[in-house]
């Protein structure tokens, strides 16, 4: 999600008329992510990205402005809700959302289970009557309203000329799942007498018809407005005609408001850019043969003739292709010799040692997809601590004349970025020995092309790989470090200018360049670069670039540094380790190192437990049903004590799941069976075994191992691929053409087949000819598993329920394809 800017908000009531809002984005009504607030402002600018893996089902994405407020809680100003059936529509645009308004109605999710049972009755005195038994058995995923959802369900039996009394459930409390499980009855047609050709009179076939059922889910609040309002439900009658017995799961709806139609104030707008790609990923024998003819790539002469050249060359954008290539080949340890094998042709087709490695070529995409898997946690290493100080401390760096502030000394300014960039410059060149080991690797290829191109340039080795580690990883990282996971959010104004001076004179640093002043069109830039036209800079940065770029370097894992992963607030359950204490549940700051998982009260403090990697036996998702809480997960450890854990969302859950297995996968004493529900009142919940060391239930889920190597599905990247061979299938047909085109006639190039780089006609034609086969026999395969699912899925199931329409659209759509096949 790119999230953008929002306009025309409506003005605050106060006389200051501006407003602190902050964006959320929103699974149904579950925060997964927040925006930093932008201050006094009607048309707040974002520009903040998010990627997450959506880990459940929902049905809308979700945009919530909020208004901050320091006394109250935060008012919400309007949202933007997306339903999923709706996500390709905007799929990769930027697209402006006009703000709606936010009520209970606006708010409806969910859905219940019924059972409904029209049956006879004939009375003592012989007359026979009608009784409709509706039976709620359950709901899952309700709203939680202010924090709590205590929901109970009201039914009740309409018709045009009466209605039934409200009859009600039992309230569930601290559940957004209730199980209801009761039945009421009411009695559809008055006593007549009985007559063996209709089962009802005349009157009452047309009363029936009319009626129907009402079933209303609300929160009981103890507040003084009343109840809040979670959903309803509202069925015809009618239907039981045809069955007198009917069971169903049903999403439900917002309340009729009776055709009154809502003028809609001007809330203002929202500017989105939503990329939502769903994969079916099969086991992975399917891809076998088109796995192998992509692997091959680094062996194909020339490689342009091989499946990965020939994916980049048919893709729109170069990066489409390199994101699926790259954790293609690093999960199978095969990224350095295909970029080794891509990188030399490039070098060969370049003519000017000063153009080397600037284009937006597949390989440069390549590397610098590799480099931002490979080198997150060298980023975090070198330049974390240094950008959390410039974005904390606030030390005034302007050193343009005409943008300097009101009391500010050009002189200190100066002064203060000369520091930073010294700073960041030193941590940087003084990195060699923690850079990884395969971009190290990549650079030593680079290099060696590089040389053996263009002999008579010395300089051109340390080009080729300054132009990717300073102007591709080092400077953009500065630049805006939100997109590399240095900073949660997009820098403010004053913050962000000065990542920008800083990263323009890192970027120039290291590139090297004879005359350094005059790559600035800024003469406060070219004066304030004198500082730094010293041989000794030039100088780090080579031995910095020998270091990363030789044969043979490897790390030094005996020196190596404890890396931040991931830290944040979380709730975790007392383990129990004293006596007599309370086993309650209490807001820590986790924080989660290569080397241990520690918990303190707040960030900086003291920790107040800490696991080392290794006693780390285990990490799964804990049972709702345990201590009725959402989002819950259980990190396993010696002598079976357990820490359990409620992230704050589903996205996070995950996260925090997937971090702590990949870092714990390889110790020796890893569980291979766990139990899902908690130990409580002398039982465990999932196997209700008495002995509180009795082994697991269920087996372990596999986790992600350690190595970044492996830390990918494989088939799942192939499945990505196959998708994109799918989608430009007319290019490669219009390639095979042009291979054909070329073999055969030696003369000028026709227009159409000029975009392809084609060196060997017949060894592309070959790959091209495996690379559809391959392509085709997935589509089958993928083909036949939606004509099998269709025919077993059940509309009004628990995974279909009524009132679906993705599932709507989709019989739609097989019912189309089955006639056209036909």
């Amino acid at each position: 999600l790119s999230l953008g800017e929002a306009k025309n908000l409506p003005t605050y009531p106060g006389p200051n008329k501006m407003r602190d809002c902050y964006c959320t984005v929103n699974l149904d009504q579950e925060e997964v992510f927040r925006t930093k607030i932008v201050e006094k402002s009607l048309c707040p600018f974002y520009g903040e990205d998010f990627y997450c893996e959506i880990p459940r089902t929902f049905r809308h994405l979700s945009f919530y402005i909020f208004d901050r407020d320091v006394f109250r809680r935060d008012s919400i100003i309007g949202k933007v809700a997306i339903q999923k059936e709706d996500l390709q529509k905007y799929h990769n645009r930027d697209t402006w959302f006009q703000l709606q308004h936010v009520d209970a109605d606006s708010e409806v999710q969910g859905k219940v289970h019924l059972e409904l049972r029209l049956s006879e009755v004939i009375t003592d005195t012989g007359v026979v009557c009608h009784k409709l038994a509706t039976r709620v058995l359950e709901c899952q995923g309700l709203p939680i309203v202010n924090g709590q959802c205590d929901p109970y369900a009201t039914v009740t039996l309409a018709g045009p000329s009466r209605q039934s009394e409200a009859k009600k459930t039992k309230v569930k409390k601290k559940t957004n799942n209730p199980h209801f499980d009761e039945v009421f009855y009411f009695e559809v047609t008055r006593p007549s007498s009985y007559n063996k050709k209709s089962h009802f009179d005349i009157e009452d076939v047309d009363e029936v018809d009319k009626m129907e059922i009402r079933v209303d889910l609300w929160n009981a609040s103890n507040l003084k407005f009343g109840d809040e309002f979670l959903g309803e439900l509202r069925l015809p009658l009618k239907f039981l005609r045809q069955s007198s017995s009917y069971e169903a799961w049903y999403f439900l709806q917002p309340r009729d408001n009776g055709n009154k139609s809502l003028k809609p104030d001007d809330l203002g707008s929202l500017r989105l850019n939503v990329v939502y790609t769903e994969d079916h990923v099969f086991s992975s024998d399917y891809y076998s043969p088109l796995r192998d003819v992509l692997l091959k790539s680094a062996d194909v002469e020339p490689v342009s003739a091989s499946a990965a050249h020939i994916l980049g060359e048919v893709c729109r954008e170069k990066q489409e292709a390199a994101i699926p290539l790259v954790r293609l080949f690093l999960h199978y340890g095969r990224i350095v010799p295909f970029i080794s094998a891509i990188a030399n042709a490039e070098v060969k087709r370049t003519q000017d040692p000063n153009t080397i490695f600037r284009g937006n070529s597949l390989t440069s995409k390549c590397i610098d997809e590799t480099m931002k898997l490979a080198g997150m946690h060298y980023l975090q290493v070198t330049l974390k601590p240094i950008i959390d100080e410039i974005c904390q401390v606030h030390k005034p760096c302007e050193i343009d004349p005409v943008k300097l502030k009101d009391g500010e000394n050009l002189e200190n300014n100066r002064e203060n970025l000369r520091q930073y960039v010294d700073r960041i410059f030193t941590v940087i060149t003084k990195s060699g020995v923690s850079c990884p080991t395969v971009m190290c690797d990549i650079f030593f290829s680079l290099r060696e092309s590089a040389a053996k191109r263009f002999q008579g340039d010395p300089d051109v080795r340390y080009t080729a790989v300054s132009s990717f580690i300073f102007l591709r990883f080092f400077a953009p990282a500065i630049l805006s470090p939100n997109l590399f996971q240095l900073t949660p959010h997009h820098p403010d104004p004053q913050t962000s200018r000065t990542l920008t001076l800083i990263s323009k004179t890192i970027q120039t640093l290291g590139s090297l360049s004879k005359s350094k002043s005059a790559n600035f069109k800024e003469s406060y830039m070219a004066t304030f670069y004198d500082y730094f036209n010293e041989q000794k800079y030039a100088d780090a940065v080579k031995n910095f670039l020998d270091l990363i770029s030789s044969s043979g370097r490897r790390d030094h894992k005996s020196i190596e540094q404890p890396i931040l992963l991931k830290e944040g607030f979380m709730i975790k359950r007392a383990q129990g380790r004293k006596r007599f204490g309370m086993k309650n549940f209490k807001k820590r700051w986790f924080r989660l190192t290569n080397h241990e998982f520690t918990y303190q009260k707040s960030k900086g403090d003291h920790p107040l437990c800490s696991i080392p990697i290794e006693n780390i036996l285990a990490v799964e998702r804990l049972e709702e049903e345990s201590f009725k809480m959402k989002n819950m997960f259980q990190v396993i450890q010696p002598e079976r004590r357990v820490l359990y854990i409620q992230a704050n969302n589903c996205v996070e859950a995950k996260d925090w799941i997937d971090i702590l297995t990949k870092v714990s996968q390889c110790n020796k004493k890893r569980l291979t069976v766990y139990h899902p529900s908690a130990y409580l009142n002398g039982h465990w919940l999932c196997c209700k075994a008495t002995a509180d060391n009795t082994p697991g239930c269920t087996p372990c889920t596999g986790g992600l191992p350690a190595n970044i190597q492996l830390d990918i599905d494989g088939d799942r990247e192939t499945e990505r691929i196959y998708s994109l061979f799918n989608l430009y299938m007319p290019k490669l047909e219009k390639m095979q053409e042009a291979c054909g085109s070329k073999s055969v006639y030696d003369g000028p190039e026709e227009e159409e087949y000029s975009t392809f780089i084609i060196d060997d006609p017949k060894e592309t034609y070959k790959t091209l000819k495996l690379i559809i086969e391959g392509v085709g026999t997935l589509e089958q395969e993928h083909a036949q598993y939606k004509r099998d699912k269709f025919k077993k899925t059940k509309y009004g199931s628990q995974e279909h329920p009524i009132g679906d329409k993705s599932f709507q659209t989709y019989i739609r759509q097989q019912s189309e394809i089955s006639a056209h096949s036909i």
